[in-house]
Order: structure tokens, then C-alpha cells, then sequence
């Protein structure tokens, strides 16, 4: 029975109230923080360590794009 005991005791500060506490919704139904939720792949989350390196990858591919798809200057078509 000592363990079961020791086990309910905890280091909370009394000065903290749980009953002040807000419990916010989880799922997809919770609010956005100004944002838009993406779903990534299981694959493809797994090599993405957080959420900055998944939007510094995709900026990098994006920069990419419009690098490769920008019009081609005057004479750069002419060869020979």
C-alpha cells in the first residue's frame, strides 16, 4: 500500500489551480492559429524532423521552380 500512496503524491505548486486550467479541443476540429493544416505522408513525414524544415524544403523547391521556368532573355534561344 506505501507504493500505491507514494504514487498519488505529486510536486505540484500549490499555487497552480487545475481547475482555472482551459482544456483545448484536440483533432481536426480544434482552432487554427492562423494557419492551414497540412497532412503529410507518413514517408514523407518521416524524414522531416519538424515543421520549419518541411517549409525551408519546400521554399528551396519553389525557388528551383522559378529559376527553371523563368522566360529566356533575348539571344539565350540563338545558338552558333
Amino acid at each position: 500500500m506505501k507504493k500505491a500512496k507514494k504514487d498519488l503524491e505529486d510536486e505540484l505548486r500549490p499555487e497552480y489551480d487545475l481547475e482555472k486550467l482551459v482544456v483545448r479541443r484536440l483533432g481536426p476540429a480544434r482552432k487554427s492559429f492562423g494557419g492551414q493544416v497540412i497532412r503529410l505522408e507518413p514517408d514523407v513525414a518521416e524524414l522531416f524532423p519538424d515543421p520549419e524544415s518541411v517549409n525551408q524544403a519546400l521554399r528551396f523547391l519553389i525557388r528551383i521552380a522559378k529559376e527553371n521556368t523563368r522566360t529566356p532573355a533575348r539571344g539565350e534561344l540563338r545558338r552558333g
